[in-house]
């Protein structure tokens, strides 16, 4: 065999060894260990519901225990501050309350965090000030609980955080935006606040305990709009690593455009409708230092009058900043007046960002119109023990025999990044909305995947299931 025999031997033998190793790595089973119902509760028609902070989680695990936060309607209170928070833990005799606010009242549901050591678990609350019996919004003073894992059914410790407070206290409101996020190893926490449509409030939170950073995270500035605004950023994902901080939302603001928003308001009669169409991510090397680079806008569907809602996002032991959400197209309502020759398109995309660039995109899955396709929804980061990115998510429509799917899959990202086949999760019980145990609540990485959300056989309960994924090597 001469040299160059022997050279494309290796090569093949190079090639075929990837693609078995591709293929060991991908091998992922997805089995469903329980499925059962957490909690019943009753709408507070208040805007709100128990998966309105769906950029946080309500669920985090430690150990062999797993904590989740509820909401529950408050009898003969009015909206919008007519709901209290509760406060669950799931052992082996299933799921047990453990306590309820006894006298805040609030409208959105409390996301929650967790440090593994020395086992304590956050919950972010947004009592009103408004006195009980009265309607309507108004002032709200936020604040942190602390429970102790081991004793979750004692009374929790109060954090009131250390806000910027010059030249005057913030302004919060009963619309909170809220998202909470943990260094977990690091015990660790940031908390961000809203206020109308200028800017969020942040507090960090270090290892011992103290307020020791806080400032204002202001909104990209929307120059191309008939009238020039601050683009309100919402629903957020957000994750804290050695102190530093990634932020990803959708632009939330009234209609900009006025001649889509006066054609929205002749089909519904409405006068207010909101865009969420552009992605935008910012971040910052170490909070406690100091504040946020500049606004990347990760997606935009902004030109056609589309929609974007974020997914996940996890920092990769490496630094990669790994982004999923979804896309729509168009607004098909609007289409034959305003682009007539546009076609409708979901998506269910992927990114990699590296110090604010986009080093990676990559659309998972797409249905066009007028072919078979499944709609995503709602992916989910899940990071396993090895360092392996999974992305579990909810898919509705026509494969391509034509057949009705709605159910969730499992999408090995590889370690490459480069995706291996979808897996269907045999629920019994598809879940379309819901929670996990995520590490940007300080969870770590499992073989676990937990979830807490709704599903449509029990439209006024918020479900638990727990899936282990087995194919993997523990390290």
């Amino acid at each position: 065999m001469n040299a160059c025999q022997i050279g494309m031997s290796l090569a093949i033998a190079a090639v075929l060894l990837a693609a078995s190793s591709r293929a060991a790595e991908t091998a992922l089973q997805p089995v469903v260990e329980v499925e059962e119902v957490v909690y019943e509760y009753t709408s507070a028609d208040n805007g709100a519901g128990p998966m309105w902070c769906h950029g946080s989680t309500c669920l985090v695990r430690l150990g062999d225990a797993l904590f989740a936060s509820g909401l529950e309607t408050i009898p003969h209170e009015k909206p919008l501050n007519n709901c209290r928070w509760t406060f669950w833990r799931r052992g082996p005799e299933g799921w047990t309350l453990l306590q309820k606010d006894p006298a805040g009242r609030t409208r959105e549901p409390c996301p929650l965090a967790a440090f593994p050591e020395p086992g304590r678990v956050f919950l972010s609350a947004n009592p009103t000030l408004n006195p009980p019996g009265q309607a309507g919004g108004g002032p709200a003073r936020p604040v942190l609980f602390e429970f102790t894992a081991a004793d979750a059914s004692a009374p929790p410790g109060s954090h009131w955080p250390g806000w910027r407070n010059h030249p005057a206290p913030p302004a919060f409101t009963e619309h909170s935006y809220r998202s909470l996020a943990a260094d977990g190893p690091g015990r660790e926490l940031i908390l961000f606040q809203n206020i109308g449509y200028t800017h969020a409030e942040w507090a960090f939170r270090d290892r011992d305990g103290n307020w020791n950073a806080q400032g204002q995270l202001k909104w990209p500035w929307g120059a191309e709009y008939d009238t020039p605004q601050p683009i309100r950023v919402c629903y957020p994902n957000v994750a804290l690593r050695a102190r530093a901080v990634h932020f990803v939302g959708v632009s939330d603001i009234v209609e900009p455009y006025a001649k889509w928003r006066q054609a929205k308001r002749e089909l519904t009669g409405q006068e207010w409708d909101y865009d969420f169409r552009r992605l935008f991510y910012t971040w910052s090397p170490d909070i406690a230092r100091g504040g946020f680079r500049d606004w990347v806008e990760i997606a935009s569907r902004d030109k056609t009058c589309g929609w974007v809602s974020p997914g996940d996002l996890w920092v990769a032991p490496d630094g990669a900043v790994h982004i999923v959400w979804t896309e729509r197209a168009l607004d098909e309502r609007l289409r034959a007046k305003f682009f007539p020759n546009e076609k409708q398109r979901h998506e269910l995309n992927y990114a990699v960002v590296r110090e604010g660039r986009v080093r990676l995109r990559r659309t998972l899955l797409a249905a066009d119109e007028g072919r078979p396709g499944l709609v995503a929804s709602l992916p989910r980061f899940q990071p396993l023990p090895d360092h392996r990115l999974c992305v579990f998510f909810h898919v509705q429509g026509a494969d391509e025999t034509g057949k009705a799917v709605a159910e969730n899959r499992l999408l090995d990202l590889g370690s490459e990044g480069s995706p291996g086949p979808m897996i269907s999760v045999p629920l019994r019980h598809p879940l379309a909305s819901y929670f996990t145990a995520t590490v940007r609540a300080g969870s770590a990485p499992s073989w676990t995947l937990d979830l807490l959300g709704t599903r449509s056989d029990q439209p006024n309960a918020m479900c638990y299931a727990r899936v282990r994924i087995e194919g993997g090597a523990p390290p």
